[in-house]
C-alpha cells in the first residue's frame, strides 16, 4: 500500500505533538540533586520524650529548623517535616543503671512527597545516681547511729546503724529512679548515613 505525502503529514501529526509535550516537560521538570552522606539535618522534637513512656521501635516527629541547601538550592527547607524511630532506650534502675535513649531519623517531608533517610543514631544518657545513693544510705546509717546512741548509749549505737542504713537503702530504692525527659521543642543533630535525591524547592 502506498501512503501520499498528505497521509504521511496528517500521520506524523501526532508523533510530533507527542514528543513536543515530552521535551516541554522534561524541560520543565526539575532535576534531582543527590544530598550527600554526611550532611547535617538539624530538627526540633514536635512532642516530648521520656526513658519512662517510650519504647524501643516508638514513633517520634520533628520539625526541620536548617535548610539543607546544595550546589546553592535548597532541597529540605527549613519547617519541613521529620519523622524518626526511638531506636533504643533503657529506663534508669532505682538503685543502679543509667537511664539511655537513642534516636534516628527514617523520613522528611518536602511538599508532599515523603523521602526515606538513614541517619546515625544519636544518643542522650541520664545521670548516675550512685552519689547520691551513697549520700541516702550513708545518712541513714548516721541518723540510725544517732538515734540509737540518745536511746541506748553505744550499744544502741551498734544497732541503731544498720536500721538506718537500711532505712537509707529503702529510700533511695523508692526515689532514686532517674529518668531523663527531652521536651518538645529539643534542637537535635542528625547526620545522613547515605545519599538522597531529591529535586530543589521551588521557590
Amino acid at each position: 500500500m502506498t501512503f501520499s505525502r498528505r497521509t504521511y503529514l496528517i500521520l506524523a501529526i501526532p508523533l510530533v505533538a507527542a514528543l513536543i509535550w515530552a521535551g516541554t516537560s522534561l524541560a520543565a521538570a526539575p532535576d534531582a540533586l543527590t544530598v550527600p552522606a554526611g550532611t547535617a539535618l538539624h530538627v526540633r522534637l514536635d512532642h516530648s520524650l521520656a526513658t519512662n513512656q517510650v519504647r524501643s521501635g516508638d514513633m517520634f516527629t520533628a520539625t526541620v529548623s536548617q535548610p539543607v541547601v546544595v550546589d546553592g538550592n535548597a532541597v529540605i527547607p527549613e519547617g519541613a517535616r521529620a519523622r524518626g524511630l526511638v531506636t533504643y532506650v533503657k529506663q534508669s534502675g532505682r538503685l543502679k543503671g543509667v537511664a539511655q535513649m537513642q534516636l534516628a531519623l527514617d523520613a522528611v517531608q518536602v511538599g508532599d512527597q515523603w523521602y526515606d533517610v538513614r541517619t546515625s543514631g544519636i544518643s542522650r544518657v541520664g545521670g548516675n545516681h550512685k552519689k547520691r545513693n551513697i549520700l541516702l544510705i550513708g545518712g541513714g546509717g548516721g541518723g540510725g547511729a544517732l538515734i540509737g546512741a540518745l536511746a541506748a548509749g553505744g550499744k544502741g549505737a551498734l544497732i541503731g546503724g544498720p536500721i538506718g542504713a537500711g532505712a537509707g537503702i529503702a529510700v533511695a530504692a523508692l526515689t532514686g529512679k532517674k529518668d531523663f525527659r527531652l521536651p518538645a521543642e529539643t534542637p537535635l543533630q542528625f547526620r545522613l548515613m547515605e545519599p538522597v535525591s531529591m529535586p530543589p524547592v521551588k521557590s
